[in-house]
């Protein structure tokens, strides 16, 4: 039996322990992991961003392997720290995960190696960064350099939306130190995609592309959040499309990182702006997206093990994925109030009826256990995921088993794959 240690506590982890889970020979345990991941196997409550909490709960439990799931102990070090201990780890090294851990690190890093994306300027002043933005007088994107949950961007269709951008990020410190510079950059117009492979330091191997919804309420509208739902695949990636992406991004992305000797071992998911048929890279993240990865674990046909261990390992020669089915589509349920203040405790009603129905998974978030019951414990609460023969047929499913879930507050998007569904 192989022991697989997941950190991590989000939809994500859940996924990836929920695929994990399906071989024979994998037991899972999550640090600190959720009420989902509790019900498929051992949970420890740790700090993930912790590498020595993280590193000895690896040694105590005997881990075969650990999958680093977010981005904060991606970008905190806690690969180095295992593979410093001579346990695998799938994730990238502390230099190589600078590519999300700073906006402008991955920008510099895009202009090196002309990786094509927007036009940008960097300040650390905020008096400087408002009078560009004035001089400037058109849309642009104002981004905070470090990690902020996906939440540290403004995209700002005039001067006085990027100002206030500029005011919250950098004077009113909303993410604290991850505002001390902000990255300005010209505002792309297209459609977005989250484009994803993993790599074992020397190879890559891509999977299915996906389309996350950033934007709280239906229509695109309101503030960005972590997401509120993805689909895979999503139509604008044709082969030629996804063609220009391995050429252009993802190939001189993974020769540029070696060559700056930052070699990248794990996912590296990459953003992109779809405009006019060619491919912006908006971001960099140097782990599985949430919730594109739910899409991905449950469109996957077999084990996953033989994919993470070879990127831990640092060799997956003659490995390809298969995919069992055509599409996916994640909803996410929020609590009430998320990406702003919610309350937290609100017992969860539903989830047993929700999962019974057929191709459906219910991957956990935000929610605990309190007294054998499953309560809210963050802001995104769950991923509902189904799959289909058709985009269409999986947001069927899911929307079904949306309406079985309830607690108090529930808010999600009715509108998650609008693009490729049929009404």
């Amino acid at each position: 039996m192989m022991r697989v240690l997941i950190v991590g506590g989000g939809a994500r982890e859940h996924a990836l322990a929920w695929r994990l889970s399906k071989d024979s020979e994998v037991e899972v345990i999550g640090a600190p992991g959720n009420a989902g991941i509790a019900a498929i196997g051992q949970t420890v409550p740790v700090d993930p961003s912790d590498a020595e909490q993280v590193v000895a709960l690896a040694k105590q439990e005997s881990a075969d392997l650990v999958v680093v799931g977010p981005e904060a102990p991606l970008v905190a070090g806690v690969v180095d720290a295992l593979r410093d201990q001579g346990i695998d780890a799938f994730g990238p090294s502390r230099e190589a995960a600078q590519l999300e851990g700073s906006k402008i690190f991955s920008k510099e890093f895009m202009a090196r190696h002309a990786i094509p994306t927007a036009g940008f300027a960097v300040f650390d002043d905020p008096d400087a960064a408002t009078r560009y933005i004035e001089e400037a007088s058109r849309p642009l994107v104002v981004k905070a350099d470090g990690l902020a949950a996906g939440k540290g961007v403004i995209v700002a269709s005039n001067a006085a939306e990027a100002i206030a951008g500029v005011d919250r990020i950098m004077r009113e410190r909303a993410f604290g130190g991850a505002g001390d510079r902000v990255l300005i950059e010209e505002c792309l117009v297209g459609e977005e995609v989250s484009y994803h492979v993993v790599s074992d330091g020397k190879r890559f191997i891509p999977l299915a592309p996906a389309q996350d919804h950033k934007r709280a309420f239906d229509g695109d509208r309101g503030p960005n959040t972590g997401g509120m739902g993805a689909y895979s695949p999503p139509p604008v990636v044709t082969a030629d499309i996804e063609r220009k992406i391995l050429d252009r991004v993802v190939e001189p992305t993974l020769r540029g990182m070696a060559f700056e000797g930052r070699p990248f071992r794990g996912a590296l998911f990459v953003g992109l702006m779809i405009v006019d048929g060619e491919p912006l890279v908006l971001e960099y993240n140097t782990r599985f997206g949430d919730p594109e990865c739910q899409t991905l674990m449950t469109r996957w046909k077999g084990s996953v093990l033989p994919l993470i261990q070879g990127s831990a390992q640092g060799d997956f020669r003659g490995l390809a994925p298969e995919w069992e089915a055509p599409a996916s589509l994640c909803v996410v349920l929020a609590a009430g109030g998320y990406p702003g203040s919610y309350e937290k405790g609100t017992p969860i009603h539903g989830l047993d009826a929700a999962s019974a129905l057929p191709q459906v998974t219910v991957f956990h978030a935000g929610t605990a256990l309190h007294d054998d019951a499953v309560v809210t414990s963050g802001g995104r609460v769950l991923s509902v995921t189904a799959i289909g023969e058709s985009i269409d047929e999986a947001a069927k499913r899911a929307y079904e088993a949306v309406e079985k879930i309830d607690f108090e507050g529930k808010q999600f998007r009715r509108d998650i794959g609008w693009r490729a569904r049929s009404g």
